[in-house]
C-alpha cells in the first residue's frame, strides 16, 4: 500500500513515488523537504511490529464516516456488543478518536484505568470476551481536553496498535473520528501489512452528510482500503406506540440507497432513530439487552450478520490468494 504523509495535499503523489516532494501539488506541503530528500521512503519499523502483533487478530474492521455526529461510536459499540453475544468469540473495540473519546461512556467504563503488564497495556473488559481501549482511560477526568498536534496523536495510535495486549481475537473493531486526515492516514498506514478486512461507512440520509461520506469513500479507494458496505443511521423514526415511521431527516437526494447504487457499494442496512439507542449509550448498556425486540436492534443484527458473512468470505479469499 502506498503511504501518504501527514497533512498531504489532495493530489499527493505518495512517498514512494519518484515525484515525491517534486510535483506541483507538493508546493506548500510541510513534508515537502522530507519527501524530496527520500527520508520518507524508509518504512516505519512499527508497521512490521504491528503486523506481527495483529497476527493473533482474525478480523479487523474500521468504522468510518467523513461526517461527525452520524453515530460511528454508537454503531461501533453496538457492533461489539452483538459480536460478543456469541460467547465463543473474542472481541475488542479500539477507540482512535483521540480528541473526542466517547467509547468509555458508551461502554459503561468511565473511570476505569489501563494497567501496564509485562506484555504491554491491558485493555479494560466489559465482559470476559469484550475488551476496550481508549485514550479516555488515560485521562484524569472525562472533562479533560486532549490538545495535541498530529504527530502526538499518531504516536498514540501507534502505541494502541503495537503495545496493547489484545491476546487472541476474533474481531477488532476500530472506531475512528470524522474526516480523512491524521488519524485515518495513521491507522491505514500502520495496518498496511496486517490484512484489514475493510471499512464500514456510516451516514445519515440527508445530502449534507452524504457529501462528506463520498469524500470518505474516495479516501478508502485512494489508500486501497476495502469497503464492507454503508450503513444509513437515523433512517426514519419508528413510533414505539403506533409503529408508524416518520422521516425526521428526509433523504432529499435518495439517501444511502442512491449513494450505494451510484458508487456500486453494498447497503448493509438502515437503522431507525430510537430514543432507546441514546439512552443505552448514556447508561453504558447494550441496546440488545435494553430493547432486544426494537426495530433498531433488529436492524443492527441484520447488519452484523452481513458483516460476519463478508468477513467469512474475506478469509476464504485470503486463503485462496496464499
Amino acid at each position: 500500500m502506498e503511504e501518504f504523509p501527514t497533512d498531504a495535499p489532495e493530489h499527493c503523489p505518495g512517498t514512494q513515488s519518484e515525484q515525491a516532494g517534486k510535483s506541483s501539488s507538493c508546493a506548500g506541503c510541510p513534508n515537502q523537504k522530507i519527501c524530496a530528500s527520500g527520508e520518507a521512503k524508509a518504512p516505519d519499523p512499527a508497521i512490521a511490529e504491528i503486523a506481527e502483533k495483529m497476527r493473533s487478530v482474525k478480523h479487523k474492521i474500521l468504522v468510518l464516516s467523513g461526517k461527525g455526529g452520524v453515530g460511528k461510536s454508537t454503531f461501533s459499540a453496538q457492533l461489539a456488543h452483538a459480536l460478543s453475544s456469541d460467547g465463543t468469540k473474542e472481541v475488542a473495540l479500539l477507540d482512535v478518536d483521540i480528541c473526542g473519546p466517547s467509547i468509555p461512556r458508551i461502554m459503561g467504563l468511565e473511570g476505569e484505568q489501563v494497567h501496564q503488564s509485562g506484555s504491554g497495556w491491558s485493555p479494560v473488559y466489559v465482559e470476559d470476551n469484550l475488551a476496550v481501549m481508549s485514550i479516555g482511560f488515560l485521562l484524569s477526568s472525562p472533562d479533560d481536553a486532549v490538545i495535541w498536534r498530529g504527530p502526538k496523536k499518531n504516536g498514540m495510535i501507534k502505541q494502541f496498535l503495537r503495545d496493547v495486549d489484545w491476546g487472541e481475537l476474533d474481531y477488532l473493531i476500530i472506531d475512528t473520528p470524522p474526516g480523512t486526515s491524521d488519524e485515518h492516514l495513521s491507522i491505514v498506514q500502520y495496518l498496511s501489512s496486517a490484512s484489514v478486512d475493510g471499512a464500514v461507512i456510516i451516514t445519515t440520509p440527508q445530502e449534507i452528510s452524504l457529501q462528506d461520506v463520498r469524500k470518505e469513500i474516495r479516501f478508502c479507494k485512494k489508500v486501497k482500503l476495502p469497503i464492507i458496505g454503508v450503513v444509513e443511521n437515523m433512517s426514519g423514526f419508528v413510533c414505539p406506540k403506533c409503529k408508524n415511521t416518520s422521516q425526521i431527516f428526509p433523504p432529499t437526494t435518495g439517501g444511502a440507497e442512491k449513494l450505494c447504487e451510484d458508487l456500486n457499494l453494498p447497503l448493509l442496512g438502515k437503522v431507525p432513530l430510537d430514543p432507546r439507542i441514546g439512552r443505552s449509550c448514556d447508561e453504558g448498556k447494550s441496546l440488545f439487552s435494553e430493547a432486544p425486540d426494537s426495530p433498531a436492534a433488529k436492524a443492527y443484527l441484520s447488519i452484523v450478520q452481513s458483516i460476519q458473512n463478508y468477513c467469512s468470505n474475506f478469509v476464504a479469499k485470503e486463503q485462496n490468494a496464499s
